[in-house]
């Protein structure tokens, strides 16, 4: 299940923006490249699932919105052959800040997860070293 779409992107950015970032005929077409969108959305999801991955069981049943939200904002920066504005590149710094907590748990989601591993670091945890002095071993002395 794609987190975003084309429809989404085109409520988001406008078609005159998509078509700008993904019609490289020659000479232009005046149209989305749909090959294009569905490229840069595989690529999207494949990122937003590296960080997903070790924490939740995918693919999501749902999409969150704001993995929808990360998504769109990852999207439209792939997009860009060229450097983007100064807006997009700080939009995609704060998503992927927003994968990485995620992926650390510092931002759940309302999805089902996977169990964190269990580090064996849960409680006290005692040990000691064989005893040199025992009754056997001390008689006559004691």
């Amino acid at each position: 299940m794609p987190y975003t779409s084309l429809s989404d992107l085109t409520d988001r950015y406008g078609e005159r923006t998509l078509i700008s970032l993904t019609d490289r005929a020659d000479p232009p077409a005046g149209a989305v490249d749909t090959d294009v969108i569905d490229e840069v959305l595989g690529d999207t999801d494949a990122l937003i699932d590296g960080y997903l991955a070790n924490r939740y069981k995918l693919p999501l049943a749902e999409t969150p919105p704001l993995v929808a939200d990360i998504a769109k904002t990852v999207a439209i920066y792939k997009l860009h052959v060229y450097s983007p504005d100064d807006k997009i590149v700080e939009d995609y710094k704060e998503a992927l800040r927003q994968l990485k907590d995620i992926g650390t748990g510092a931002i759940k989601l309302p999805v089902a997860g996977i169990a964190p591993a269990d580090t064996g670091a849960g409680g006290a945890r005692m040990t000691d070293r064989e005893r040199p002095f025992t009754e056997a071993n001390m008689k006559g002395f004691i």
